[in-house]
C-alpha cells in the first residue's frame, strides 16, 4: 500500500493498495483526487488493488462521508454482488458430459443478457415494498411491477454463474449479479435529482466531478436511501433465487448433496457504519465489507480462480477489501485485442464448459482483460485472509 499525501487542491490523503503509481491508470487516479476534495469526506480515500476508472468514482473505491450520500459512488447496478455455497460433492461424481447437460438445464430456467421471465416471479421483497413505500415517483413505482419479471435473471457484462472446484476437488456454486434494470432506474433517477439540486444549491463540488450528492437528512436523501435499500434487498433476493435454481438442478443428479459455507453479499452499496468514533456513510463501489471474521467472495476472471476470504477488520479501509480481479482494459479494447475464437479455445484448453447464447462478444470477459487475481490478493493480505481457492469448471455468461 502507498499513500498520496495532500497537496495543491487535494484535501485528504489517497491510500492505494498497490505497489506504486505505475499500477493505476490516470483516469482512476484523477477520480480519486476529485473524491479527496469533497468537503464532507472523512479521513481519506481508499483504492483497492482491483481499482480502475468508473463513472464519477473509481471501481474498487471506498469512502466515508459525513451526513451525505452520493448515488454515483454507489453505482448504477445497486447491490451488485456475489453468492456462493460449497457442497459435499467431489467433481469426480459427475462425468464431463453431465456438466454440459447441467449448463443447458440452468440456462433454460435462468434468463441471461437482456432477457426477463415471461411470468411474474414470487418476490417477498417487492411485495413488502409495495405496502410500505408511501408516496413515490411514478417512474420508480412502475419499476416495482417490472421487477417481478426481472427476479431470478442473470444479466450480461461480467455477471456469471459458475460451478467451481476447490483445492480438494469439491464443488461449489458461485453467482455474480445485481439489481438488474430495477437498480439502474433507481440510480439514474436519483443521480439526476442530485445533479439538479446541486446546481440549484450552487454546490461546492464541481459538476465535472460527476459526484452529485444528497444530504442524508433532506427528503431526497432519505428517499434515495429507502430506494437504494430496496434495490439491495432485491439484488440479494435475485442471487438467492438463481442459487436455488442451480441447487435444484444439482439435487436432481445428486440427491445426497449437502451445502455449507453459504455467503451472499453486495459490493455496490452505501451503509451507515461507525468508524473512528463517529457514524459515517461508507460507500463501497466495487468493494466488499471485510469486518473481522466475516466471510467474503473475491472472484477472478472467467476461466481463472476465485477466492473465499475472511475479513481482518482493518480500519484503514473502513473494514473493506477488493471485490474481484479488476479490469485491465475496457470491453471494447478486449474485443480489439482478443478474438472470440481465442477466448473459447482457451476455455476449452482448460476444460471449462461455457454456456453463452451469443458468443461473438465472449472476448469482453476473457481472463486477459482482467488483472491477475493472485496478484490482487497478494496486495491486500493486511485486509483479508484467503480461506478457499476455487477454479472454474462451468461458466454461464449473459
Amino acid at each position: 500500500m502507498f499513500v498520496i499525501e495532500p497537496k495543491d487542491q487535494q484535501n485528504k490523503p489517497v491510500k492505494i493498495w498497490l505497489q506504486d503509481h505505475s499500477q493505476i491508470e490516470e483516469g482512476c487516479l484523477k477520480q480519486a483526487m476529485n473524491l479527496s476534495q469533497l468537503p464532507f469526506l472523512k479521513h481519506w480515500v481508499c483504492l483497492m488493488p482491483d481499482t480502475h476508472e468508473g463513472f464519477g468514482m473509481p471501481i474498487g473505491g471506498v469512502v466515508a462521508l459525513k451526513d451525505t450520500i452520493i448515488p454515483n459512488a454507489v453505482g448504477v447496478d445497486i447491490g451488485c454482488g456475489m453468492a456462493f455455497v460449497a457442497t459435499n460433492i467431489h467433481k469426480s461424481e459427475l462425468r464431463e458430459n453431465t456438466y454440459k447437460q447441467l449448463v443447458g438445464d440452468i440456462m433454460r430456467d435462468i434468463p441471461t443478457g437482456f432477457a426477463h421471465h415471461k411470468q411474474k416471479q414470487c418476490s417477498p421483497v417487492l411485495d413488502e415494498a409495495a405496502k410500505h413505500l408511501g408516496p413515490s415517483p411514478k417512474e420508480l413505482v412502475a419499476e416495482i411491477d417490472r421487477g417481478y419479471y426481472q427476479l431470478g435473471t442473470l444479466g450480461g457484462g461480467n455477471h456469471f454463474i459458475e460451478i467451481q472446484e476447490d483445492e480438494k476437488g469439491f464443488l461449489g456454486i458461485m453467482i455474480h449479479s445485481g439489481s438488474r434494470n430495477f437498480g439502474l432506474k433507481v440510480a439514474s433517477y436519483f443521480n439526476q435529482k442530485a445533479k439538479d439540486l446541486n446546481e440549484e444549491w450552487n454546490s461546492p463540488v464541481p459538476r465535472s466531478f460527476d459526484l452529485a450528492y444528497l444530504p442524508t437528512e433532506t427528503p431526497e436523501g432519505k428517499a434515495y436511501i429507502q430506494w437504494m435499500n430496496l434495490a439491495l434487498d432485491f439484488a440479494r433476493e435475485n442471487r438467492q433465487k438463481m442459487l436455488e435454481v442451480v441447487k435444484g438442478k444439482l439435487e436432481k443428479k445428486l440427491p445426497h448433496i449437502a451445502y455449507h459455507s453459504e455467503v451472499n453479499a453486495h459490493h455496490n452499496y452505501a451503509a451507515q457504519e461507525a468508524h473512528f468514533g463517529e457514524l459515517v456513510w461508507v460507500h463501497r463501489k466495487g468493494a466488499i465489507r471485510a469486518a473481522k471474521g466475516e466471510l467474503g467472495i473475491i472472484p477472478g476472471a472467467m476461466g481463472s480462480f476465485s477466492y473465499i476470504v475472511e475479513g481482518l477488520g482493518n480500519e484503514e479501509t473502513f473494514q473493506s477489501c477488493s471485490h474481484g480481479a479488476g479490469r485491465r482494459m475496457s470491453r471494447s479494447k478486449a474485443r480489439q485485442v482478443y478474438s472470440a475464437e481465442k477466448t473459447i479455445l482457451d476455455l476449452n484448453h482448460q476444460g471449462v464448459v461455457l454456456g453463452k447464447t451469443k458468443k461473438s462478444d465472449v472476448a469482453d470477459e476473457c481472463r486477459w482483460a482482467y488483472k491477475d487475481i493472485d496478484f490482487v490478493i497478494s496486495q491486500e493480505l493486511d485486509l483479508i485472509n484467503p480461506v478457499k481457492k476455487l477454479k472454474t469448471i462451468c461458466v454461464i455468461k449473459g
